[in-house]
Parts: structure tokens; sequence; C-alpha cells
């Protein structure tokens, strides 16, 4: 691979264009679904292949191909001339790129035990012991359990003479549990909905307690079928880490994605309400609000050694004691602000070009602790586990359901009850925050499948996130 990468390379310089980059990316996954007591799908993915990206008189340029010859590395790279001298004919600014050092360099996940090199019949076992304990309830009707594993091998190397290998390897899973019962149905899910993922081994599915905690979801799933819908009404509310991990994708991450606050986006996945002349001065939410996209925190999902244009992971700050000061960037967006790129840039594989996607969009915890938060709340919501969302295209009105919610009285969480749905106004949510979660309630979230660009692409992003409380937020009940 990096020799193949080396050849293009200088292949690109040869050909005249004013900037060029490869990479040659392998891949292998494997999933693993059981459904209701029955092994329903196991998947075992493997492809490699290579995307040349040039730049030629301020115009993009991409081809790819899974063939890995040196006549095919030709043939691709006078496509993307083609394409670019083609794009010249598009009205518009040609593009500048930003200056950035120069790395050539090595990096690994760190990992403990190689998800690849533990027996099939091992995982498989796992799931269907869960399976069964969620269904000894003859309320659980419906079960779904997975496990995803997955390996990435690329080299990028540049005009520039950046030549970096990487190394990247995930794993993870979970499970939900449908109960059904007089006419409705509701859902528990672990460790979160949607299962969590992290860059490391099977060591991190063994840390998970899937097992462990099999019966206590199973009990709260019968518990919703029973329990009351959600009084309606005004409440402080208390979100939990996952649920706060989805709060801050949809109305933080997205909405300062500088390419979609550029317009690149519209047509498709929408534009932003933050908008360039508020860099540095507006308040996006309460002093207590600290948000960084962090491609270096340990086992994120949006964790790595340099995007994909080589820039080098890192930590930028995106708000300040809830003042808005950063996005995430490109090299080709970062100038258009003054500054240089975050290191945002990445392709789902080596078939797509790179676009700007979250790394891990983390909220510093504060002070609190749990039980003192709920000790603090008179009157108020426990809200975890997303179920629904919906967001505006520009990131401003929003409405979340969450798959269970405890009603807080006299300052102790008291009975659970369902259907939770709230709403807020993104920056006067915010706003509303007066209460955050110490680093005992930080838990570091991964998302495998956000979705974006034209053709639509899937990245891996990370939320690390606290607890936090909001006041006066409105609560009604959905299904």
């Amino acid at each position: 691979m990096k020799s193949y990468a080396r050849i293009i390379s200088e292949l690109l310089v040869a050909s005249g264009v004013d900037y060029g980059d490869v990479r040659v990316v392998e891949t292998r996954a494997q999933g693993i679904l059981v459904e209701n007591g029955k092994v329903t799908s196991i998947t075992s993915h493997y492809d490699m292949g290579f995307g040349v990206r040039v730049l030629r008189g301020g115009f993009w340029g991409f081809s790819s191909s899974n063939q890995l010859t040196a006549l095919e590395a030709e043939r691709v790279i006078k496509e993307a001339i083609a394409i670019a001298d083609s794009s010249r004919a598009i009205p518009g600014k040609g593009v500048i790129l930003s200056d950035e050092d120069i790395y050539v360099d090595e990096y690994r996940t760190h990992y403990e035990i190689d998800p690849f090199s533990v027996d099939l019949g091992e995982k498989i076992d796992l799931l269907l012991e869960i399976d069964g304990i969620l269904r000894k309830a003859k309320e659980i009707k419906v079960t779904r359990l997975y496990l995803d594993f997955l390996r990435v091998r690329k080299v990028f190397a540049s005009t520039e003479g950046a030549l970096i290998e990487q190394e990247i390897v995930e794993s993870g899973g979970g499970y939900s549990a449908y109960a059904i019962g007089e006419g409705e149905f509701q859902v528990r899910s672990y460790p979160c909905s949607g299962g969590n993922y992290a860059t490391a081994g099977y060591e991190f599915v063994k840390e998970m307690r899937l097992l462990e905690e099999a019966e206590r979801i199973r009990e709260e799933a019968r518990a919703l079928l029973s329990a009351r819908d959600v009084p309606e009404g005004e409440y402080d509310i208390i979100l939990g880490s996952q649920q706060m991990a989805l709060q801050v994708h949809e109305s933080i991450g997205h909405a300062v994605e500088l390419d979609r606050v550029l317009g690149y986006e519209a047509s498709y996945a929408g534009t932003s309400f933050v908008t360039t002349d508020k860099l540095d001065h507006f308040r996006y939410g309460s002093d207590l609000m600290n948000v960084y996209a962090d491609a270096t925190t340990p086992r994120g999902l949006g964790t790595f050694g340099y995007d994909d244009e080589g820039v080098k992971a890192q930590r930028v700050p995106i708000v300040k004691n809830g003042i808005f000061v950063g996005y995430l960037s490109s090299r080709e967006t970062a100038p258009l602000i003054g500054r240089r790129s975050s290191g945002a840039m990445r392709a789902e594989g080596w078939s797509r070009i790179p676009i700007i996607r979250m790394t891990n969009i983390n909220l510093e915890p504060g002070t609190w602790d749990l039980e003192d938060l709920f000790a603090d709340t008179e009157k108020g919501l426990f809200l975890d586990f997303n179920r629904s969302w919906s967001i505006d295209q520009e990131r401003l009105n929003f409405q979340f359901g969450t798959e269970i919610a405890w009603l807080i009285k006299g300052g102790k969480k008291a009975e659970i009850v369902k259907n939770p749905v709230y709403t807020g106004i993104t920056p006067e949510f915010w706003a509303s925050m007066d209460a955050v979660g110490n680093g005992s309630t930080w838990k570091l979230w991964g998302i495998p499948n956000c979705g974006k660009g034209e053709p639509g692409q899937v990245a891996h992003v990370g939320h690390g996130v606290p607890v936090a409380r909001f006041r006066k937020v409105k609560v009604r009940p959905g299904k």
C-alpha cells in the first residue's frame, strides 16, 4: 500500500497539478445480528482501492479505482485532472488551501484483543445468552442484538511530501428489547439506543457488561408498558449521558461544520444558524458550556492520527464559557475565516472524496455528582436513551424523544414515566443549562452511522459528555 501510494504521488508531481493526494484504503469488517433467539445475519466484508484528488487552476477533480496497477494509476490521475479542468466552467472563486505542516508518520489504534482473532462462536454465544435473558419475560416479543468490528488500513501521500500510514480498529455493539402489550410497544436498549462503539479491541465488548445488564433492561421494558405517560408541562430536566450525546451531535456537531455554514450542504443536509459573523462573540449557551472537537480522545470513534488531508489530529475549542469560538474545518474552508484547518476532513472509503465530518465533539465535565443533582431538583425529569429526534435544517428548532424517563419529586428520582418528548431552540436551550455533571458522569459514546454528503457517506464519530440539567424545558407525551 505504501509503495503504491508513493508511485501515485510521484505521478501526480510529474503531471503538473497544483496539488494532488492519494489515499490507498483497505477495509475489513465483521457484523453479527441475532433476532428473537436466532442468528439472522453474519456479514464479512473486505475491500481495497485508492482515490486520487487533484487541484488544478483552483478546482478539484477526483477519481478512484479498486485495481491497484500502474496503468490504472495513470488512468485515474488523467480522469481526475479532466474533471478538475471541466470544473473550471463552474462560476466561482478557485480553491486556496491553508498552509499545514507536512508529516511522514504512522498511527495505530491501541487495543489489547484483536477483535478478528476472537472466535466467531464465542461472539454468537454471548449474544444468544443475552437474548435468552431478555426473552424470559412474556412481554418481550422482539429482541435485536448485534456486534460489529472494523479494521481500516490506509496510506495517505501528497505532492507536498506527506506520507502517512494508519490502522484504525473499532469494536462495539448492543441490544434492544421490545415489550408489547395493551395496544402499544415500548423499547429499552443497552448500552444505548444504537449500541456503543470505540476505537478499541474486543476488550471493549467485555467492558460494556452486556450480559450483566440484560435483566435490568428487560424489567425496565416491562415496567414501561404499565407506566403512565409523562405529564405535559414545563420541567427542569436532567439529561443522562447518552441523551446528551445525541443533543450535542444534532444541535452542536452538525451546526459547526463549516461546509454546511458556507452553504455547501444546503441542497441536502441543510445550513446552519451559526454563521461566520457569529464567530468569537455569539453566546451559544450558558457560562458552563465548554465544547471541544477532539480527535485525540482515547478510544473515541472520531479518533485518528491524521485526517484524510494529512492534517494532524488536534483538540479544537468550539464553545468556551458559552461563547462560540470555532468550527470544524478543512484546508479549503479554513482560509475563508482566516484560520488553519481543524483536521476534520474524512471520507467513508477509497471511492469517496473527503468532506468535513465531526471528530469527537465533547462537552467538558462540571462539578456535580448525579445524586447531588437529583437532590437539588425539586420538580423535574431525568431523561435518557434516545428514541426519536427531529431538528430543522438550520439546527435551531428541535424535538427529541427518549426511551425512558423518571419523575423527580422533592429531590429524589421517583416513578418511571413513558413517551417523553422535549422541545427547544438550540441557543435558548443551552443557555438554560445551569448544572453540569462531574467526571464520574462523563462517558464516551461512539456513533457509527452519521450520514452526510452527496453521494451519501457514513462517518464514525464520538461524543464524550456528562449529565447536565436544563431549566424550564417543555415536555409532552409522544408516541
